[in-house]
């Protein structure tokens, strides 16, 4: 019994043909196994989630059917706080901590009927493209397992690609959905900054931070994203918009649709050529569709990936500062005054990585300092905006690829950090600016999956997927699987 996609496991539902508690023993069985294996699982709720299961199929048994997602197994990313269960963000500053409330995710995903199976692994506190940073270790990509994954939603982007569990969640501050679906071959989805609540959500980058879906199709993730958006009032970023109609949007029909192609994403020397030959095919398949393609310019792409690792390290060392061995989370032992319980707490707790950010946003936010960095790049981040807007002046939805390469050997970037920030080149900017993206598999290059991805306008979620959707009717890649998956 596959049953891989959410889109299956819907039919059989609704078929009779499985159970809501079958599909969550299936999935526990290859979370224990395939999802061990390969790194991707990090926590398990099986009591929890085979009552809610029961619970669900009574519902349908009587006719109650919340959403398309009724009965199907979830996993969120471990940075996602749930009411009596751990959550950790892969790091030993968490290591004992245990959620005292809901965040928006699970209360969604539960009113919607889904079945929150567990947790999946991720780079420490989000700071990561390769799932490597984690005190769990590495995630492992089910295409070639001595490849990575990518980051830092690594976890749930393994657990859709190799079949445990047909939808998850992940958060994206720079790319962290979108270049582990494009490493993974399968449909990561950034919504709109405010789109989705952040209540529950640890924060990394809070102007940053936005929650999303994996899939395997532009429609699952269209029902994902009608379950998990809306506003929320405790969320002061929550746009006060209500949950979007997204699936209607999916008609298959582009004609006339703009496309906008960077010249900066497709001239950029570092990307693999074989990428760029993927996404460009990608593209023609939509042009033969109806669309129409026009050259477009977003002329600050230089200068994104330096203005991201300032805002989003100045962020990200703010928030932190709340791991000090006071209120929750690890603190050192036999100290003898408060300032060493702060260092040994802290130094203890926190892996390399993340001391490695939280030393240059502190940096940045200093006297002194902040005006020549942090007020510099905020004042660049408002021309990256202008730039879209200047460029969906004349486009509908921008496309290049996710990342300029596909998935490496796990280790091969550990001692050079600066590469895997330049690799962020084509994802930061949606983050930035607050855009919605979202990354399809457009082919394969080397033997690993490439991904396209589409960026638009805020709020316009709906023509995303639209084009995501007519790509996927006429191609075959979200179709295929790893080898061996579950």
């Amino acid at each position: 019994m596959k049953l891989q996609s959410l889109e299956e496991q819907r039919a059989a539902l609704d078929a009779s043909e499985v159970s809501s508690v079958e599909l969550v023993e299936l999935a526990l069985t290859r979370a224990e196994g395939t999802g061990t294996d390969l790194g991707a699982i990090v926590g398990l709720r099986a009591e929890a989630a085979l009552a809610a299961a029961a619970g669900s199929d009574a519902r349908r048994r009587a006719g109650e059917i919340r959403s398309p997602l009724e009965g199907a197994p979830v996993v969120l990313k471990d940075n996602m706080v749930q009411k009596g269960e751990p959550t950790t963000c892969a790091s030993r500053i968490l290591e004992s901590f245990v959620s005292p409330y809901d965040g928006a995710m699970a209360e969604k995903l539960e009113a919607a009927g889904a079945i929150i199976l567990g947790r999946a692994n991720m780079d420490e506190f989000a700071m990561g493209s390769t799932t490597e940073n984690s005190i769990f270790g590495p995630a492992r990509n089910p295409w070639d397992t001595s490849r990575t994954t990518g980051g830092s939603s690594g976890g749930s982007a393994v657990a859709v690609s190799a079949g445990i569990t047909g939808f998850a969640l992940g958060s994206d501050t720079g790319g962290s959905i979108r270049q582990p679906a494009s490493f993974c071959g399968v449909v990561g989805m950034k919504p709109s900054y405010g789109r989705v609540s952040r209540w529950g959500l640890v924060a990394f980058a809070s102007s940053l931070d936005q929650i999303g879906p994996f899939t395997h199709s532009a429609r699952e993730a269209a029902w994902v994203l009608e379950a998990i958006a809306g506003h929320d009032a405790r969320d002061s970023t929550s746009l006060p918009e209500p949950a979007p109609a997204l699936e209607s949007a999916l008609t298959g029909d582009v004609k006339g649709l703009r496309i906008g192609l960077p010249r900066e994403y497709f001239v950029d020397e570092g990307a693999d050529p074989g990428v760029v030959e993927a996404v460009r095919g990608a593209v023609s398949e939509l042009e033969s569709a109806g669309a129409k393609v026009v050259e477009v310019a977003l002329p600050h792409t230089p200068y994104v990936v330096s203005t991201y690792y300032l805002v989003a390290t100045a962020e990200a060392s703010s928030n932190l500062a709340r791991f000090d061995g006071v209120r929750y989370g690890r603190r050192a032992e036999n100290v003898q005054d408060l300032d060493e319980m702060y260092k040994r707490s802290r130094s203890e707790g926190f892996g390399r990585e993340v001391k490695r950010r939280i030393l240059l946003g502190t940096y940045v936010l200093s006297a002194g300092y902040f005006d020549a960095y942090y007020r510099k790049a905020q004042q660049v981040r408002t021309l990256v905006r202008g730039d879209f807007d200047r460029a969906f002046e004349a486009c509908d939805v921008i496309i290049g690829p996710t990342y300029p390469e596909v998935a490496f050997p796990i280790g091969a970037r550990m001692d050079d950090p600066v590469s895997l920030y330049l690799g962020d080149i084509y994802t930061v900017s949606a983050n930035l600016a607050g855009l919605p993206g979202i990354s399809v598999p457009c082919g394969q290059h080397q033997g690993m999956p490439v991904g396209m991805q589409v960026l638009g306008r805020p709020l316009d979620e709906a023509t995303l997927l639209r084009v995501a959707d007519a790509f996927q009717r006429r191609t075959d890649h979200h179709e295929h699987r790893p080898p061996g998956s579950a």
